[in-house]
């Protein structure tokens, strides 16, 4: 992958104020479209503006990736998407390499990877509901634990593969180095800090409570944190792999690791490998009925962090 990362090349003109705005050299537009004020019953502020044209131009990255520039995203296209006035469009951006400073800024916002609780959740559900009579022995719940930890990794691990919001936040981090506003930057490296320190605190946060329901706890020395840390790590450079060796995203990759059943796939040999090198059994959990009878009503309304 080149590791240049730009915005559309040249500035424009600032407009005038007597004119709507410059016409795009990128792309042509339709001279019988409606534009600007026609097409909408009120003016717009300039921070609906900002929010439309940005909201609509975020659009268009995820559904065609952000490659090693944004010259496939057309500005005259944005405005349109966006149903906002040229003049005003300008107004707030006389010039469109500031338009596109302000969507990198945008992007790298939210620049995580994507959630699939709501599908985790009911994955856990349905393993547990299936092995109930397992949580009742050491070697039951254990043996539940590597299930889960088998089933649960494909099923992120695919979320990821196929995500176009995933291949932006790749191309992110592996292009803002190159960008040549050094102000612009550090800006970007600083929102993309922040938005992996929060992504990373929900990861710990889901890890913390799954651990507590199955009656584990962390091994002298180690941190939720951390193991939050490695697992996405070992995720994303398996993620990154399979892109160009597609093979590694296959179903099964190893028969019985861990003296479990079943094929695993390497994602799930990865997580599980790290995962059990952090947790273990916590002996002063009493794994009684009240416990048992706690932990199905625990799953019945599970609810985890956006992780």
């Amino acid at each position: 992958m080149a590791t240049e990362f730009r915005a559309r090349p040249g500035r424009v003109s600032p407009v005038p104020a007597d004119v709507t705005g410059p016409a795009d050299v990128t792309g042509p537009a339709d001279p019988l479209a409606p534009t600007g004020l026609t097409r909408r019953g009120r003016r717009l502020s300039d921070r609906e503006t900002e929010q439309r044209m940005l909201q609509a131009a975020v659009a268009m990255v995820h559904r065609t990736g952000l490659t090693v520039s944004l010259d496939h995203i057309s500005f005259e296209d944005v405005i349109r998407d966006a149903d906002v006035s040229r003049s005003a469009v300008y107004r707030r951006w006389p010039y469109k390499d500031l338009f596109f400073s302000a969507l990198v800024k945008e992007l790298a916002k939210d620049a995580t990877p994507p959630a699939i609780v709501s599908d985790e959740v009911d994955l856990i559900r349905q393993i547990v509901a299936e092995r109930l009579d397992w949580l009742g022995t050491p070697g039951g719940r254990h043996r539940l634990m590597l299930e889960l930890f088998r089933q649960l990794s494909p099923l992120d691990f695919q979320a990821l593969y196929r995500s176009p919001e995933w291949r932006t936040y790749l191309a992110l981090h592996a292009t803002f180095l190159s960008l040549a506003d050094g102000e612009l930057r550090n800006e970007v490296q600083a929102i993309l800090a922040q938005s992996e320190r929060d992504h990373m605190a929900n990861v710990a946060k889901a890890w913390e409570y799954l651990a507590a329901l199955f009656g584990y706890r962390l091994r002298p020395g180690a941190t939720f944190g951390t193991l939050a840390t490695l697992l996405s790590a070992t995720m994303r450079g398996l993620i990154i792999m399979s892109l160009s060796q597609p093979e590694l995203a296959g179903p099964g990759a190893a028969a019985n690791p861990f003296g479990a059943d079943g094929i695993w796939s390497l994602d799930a040999v990865g997580l599980t490998s790290t995962a059990l090198a952090f947790l273990e059994p916590d002996p002063a959990i009493e794994w009684d009925r009240d416990r048992l009878a706690a932990v199905r009503d625990a799953l019945s309304t599970l609810s985890l962090p956006d992780a």
